[in-house]
C-alpha cells in the first residue's frame, strides 16, 4: 500500500515522544489517528492541529489509559499502532488498585483492540530501559558486566533501592509489567491469527521538543546538574544505580526507531534503544567544559565509574543506526531549555 493509504494510530499524542513521532509520520505521508486524554485542552489540541499536513491527514480521538475501551475507535481501520501513552500517576477514584494494574490492563485492551480491528499488522510499544536492569536476583551487589535485551528489572528489589521514591517505583513497575504483558501477544493465537508485537525499551530521552512551551521531564533529568535540581538529579542517580550507567538517546532517533519498526516487512520482539551509555559524572564534566558560564557544582563531577558494557546490538543488526551522539543530545537539551527560559 502507498503511505497515504496507510493509517497508523499513536496513543498519548500530546506527549514528548508521541508529538515528535506524529510530526514525522505526517511529513512522511502517513494518515495518523492520535489519542489525547482531553480534546478540550486547546493548548495540546491546537498544537497538533497546526502540524504540517495535519488538516488533511490527522484525526484526533479522546482516550485515556484509565478508560481503555475508548481506544477501539482510534484503532479501528488502522494498519499499525504505536502505544506511546504513559500514565505517570495513579488516578483516584479508579476501578484499578494501582498505576501498574491500570497500565497493564490498558496494554492488554489495546492489543485486543488491534486483533479485533482485523487490519492491524503490528503493535509497537514504547517501553523504558528502566525495565531492563542488569541486576542479578540478589540485588544491587550483583550488577552484570553487560546490558542487553535479556535483562529484566527484578521488581522485588525496588522498595529499598538507592534514590527510590513512590513516583519512580510506580513508573518502573508499570513499564516493566506492561512490557512483559504486551510481548506475550507474540505467542498468543486469538481470533485465528497472531499479532506482531515490538517493544522499544528506550533510554533517557533528550533533545529539543516540538512542544514549544516546555522541556520534557526526561530532558529535565538530563540537565539537572546545570539547574542544580536535586529532585531530578536523584532521578538520574536512581537510573545510574539501577542500570549501571545512564543510557541516553535523542528523541529524533527514538521516533526514527519507531518508524523503522513500522517499515519492516515482518518484525517482532524486544529491542533496547540508546546511542550512549554514560555516567552521571561524564555528563557533569561535559557541562563543566562546554558551558562554564553555567557553573556546574563540584558535587556533580564525581560518581560511580562502573565497567558495564552496553551489549545490545539487536536493532543495529537489523540495520537501524542512531544519528545523534552524546554531545548532540546534551547540547539539544540545553538549547531547548534556554529557548523556553528554563536555563
Amino acid at each position: 500500500m502507498e503511505k497515504e493509504e496507510l493509517k497508523v494510530c499513536v496513543t498519548g499524542g500530546s506527549g514528548y515522544i508521541a508529538a515528535s513521532l506524529i510530526k514525522k509520520l505526517l511529513l512522511q505521508g502517513y494518515t495518523v489517528h492520535a489519542t489525547l486524554r482531553n480534546l478540550k485542552d486547546e493548548s495540546k489540541v491546537g498544537f497538533l492541529r497546526r502540524l504540517p499536513h495535519a488538516e488533511a491527514r490527522l484525526v484526533l480521538f479522546e482516550a485515556d489509559v484509565y478508560e481503555p475501551l475508548a481506544f477501539q475507535a482510534p484503532i479501528h481501520g488502522c494498519h499499525f499502532v504505536f502505544h506511546v501513552a504513559t500514565a505517570f500517576q495513579h488516578h483516584q477514584p479508579s476501578q484499578y488498585k494501582s498505576l501498574t494494574e491500570a497500565t497493564v490492563e490498558a496494554a492488554k485492551e489495546i492489543a485486543k483492540c488491534c486483533i479485533k480491528a482485523k487490519t492491524v499488522r503490528r503493535l509497537i510499544y514504547t517501553s523504558s530501559v528502566l525495565a531492563a536492569s542488569p541486576l542479578g536476583d540478589d540485588g544491587a551487589t550483583s550488577l552484570k558486566d553487560f546490558k542487553d535485551e535479556s535483562c529484566w528489572t527484578p521488581l522485588h528489589h525496588l522498595p529499598n533501592f538507592p534514590y527510590i521514591n513512590d513516583y519512580l517505583k510506580n513508573y518502573v513497575e508499570s513499564k516493566t509489567e506492561s512490557e512483559r504483558e504486551i510481548l506475550r501477544y507474540n505467542e498468543r493465537k486469538e481470533d485465528g491469527g497472531l499479532l506482531e508485537v515490538v517493544s522499544l525499551a528506550c533510554g533517557l530521552v533528550g533533545g529539543d521538543s516540538v512542544l514549544n512551551a516546555s522541556v520534557s521531564g526526561s530532558a529535565m533529568v538530563i540537565i539537572s546538574q546545570l539547574k542544580d535540581s536535586e529532585m531530578e538529579f536523584h532521578s538520574m542517580r536512581f537510573i545510574e544505580e539501577l542500570l549501571g550507567k545512564i543510557p541516553i538517546v535523542h528523541v529524533q532517533d527514538v521516533c526514527d526507531a519507531h518508524i523503522f519498526c513500522l517499515q519492516k516487512p515482518s518484525f517482532t520482539g524486544r529491542f533496547l534503544v540508546a546511542s550512549s551509555y554514560v555516567s552521571s559524572a561524564d555528563i557533569g564534566n561535559y557541562y563543566l567544559q562546554t558551558y562554564p558560564e553555567l557553573h556546574v557544582k563540584h558535587k556533580y563531577l564525581e560518581g560511580p565509574r562502573r565497567d558495564i558494557k552496553w551489549g545490545s546490538t539487536k536493532l543495529t543488526d537489523e540495520g537501524f543506526a542512531c544519528k545523534y551522539d552524546t554531545k548532540a543530545i546534551l547540547d539539544d537539551c540545553v538549547r531547548c531549555a534556554r529557548r523556553v527560559g528554563d536555563l
